[in-house]
């Protein structure tokens, strides 16, 4: 009896847990924006902004709107293909990406090494574990990550991948800045298929390496 209890007991843990692996859904983050004194920025733009990520087994799209316009990244890591969307001032840009280019684009998050804390903090609801590191240009990262919750596809767009959980709250430093994303929601809604693809007219079109050399000459 104690065995087939035991049995039970272990299959209702494999269900938990697989209840709180999200393969497909909405993630939705606030943006603020902080000094490193923790003085708010109030006048900043991107104060306000909602940073959206919509994921699939495969696929990803994150959206950043703030007072100014949208910038939306897509990828697919079955293809390795992906583009950026920026729309401000009026002005349409589409940046094509390769697999290479992801890896370039996204080298800094993928290649920084976390010291944990395990020490449990509650954040919008979340129990979660404070992950902390340094990039090699200096920059501090600080994440609050749910251990207890996980997104399959960790290939999108300024992801983790090295943290086991779900990002609940993030900080990045930039300068005398820090950024910080906050978990707002979560929706496992099955995604409809166009939301991954590039648009047809209406923007210019230029590579990820045309894009690198057209912000080295501003």
């Amino acid at each position: 009896m104690k065995t087939i209890l035991l049995f039970v007991a272990f299959l209702l843990s494999i269900d938990i847990f697989a209840q709180k692996i999200i393969t497909e859904g909405t993630l939705t983050y606030n943006i603020s924006i902080e000094t490193t004194k923790g003085e708010k920025q109030l006048s900043s733009a991107l104060n306000g902004a909602v940073l959206t990520l919509f994921v699939t087994a495969t696929k990803s799209r994150t959206e950043m709107k703030n007072t100014l316009g949208e910038e939306s990244t897509v990828f697919d890591k079955k293809t390795g293909k992906g583009f950026v969307l920026k729309e401000y001032s009026g002005q349409k840009l589409m940046i094509t990406t390769t697999a290479e280019n992801w890896s370039q684009k996204n080298l800094v998050n993928s290649s920084l090494i976390f010291s944990i804390d395990n020490t449990t903090t509650t954040i919008a609801g979340y129990a979660c574990k404070k992950a902390t590191a340094t990039s090699a240009d200096g920059k501090n990262y600080v994440v609050y990550f749910d251990a207890n919750m996980d997104v399959t596809n960790k290939s999108y767009n300024n992801a983790f991948p090295q943290l086991q959980g779900m990002p609940v709250q993030y900080e990045v430093q930039s300068g005398n800045l820090v950024f910080k994303y906050t978990l707002n929601k979560v929706n496992g809604d099955v995604i409809v298929t166009n939301k991954f693809d590039a648009p047809k007219s209406g923007f210019r079109v230029m590579t990820y390496e045309e894009n690198q050399q057209l912000k080295k000459g501003e």
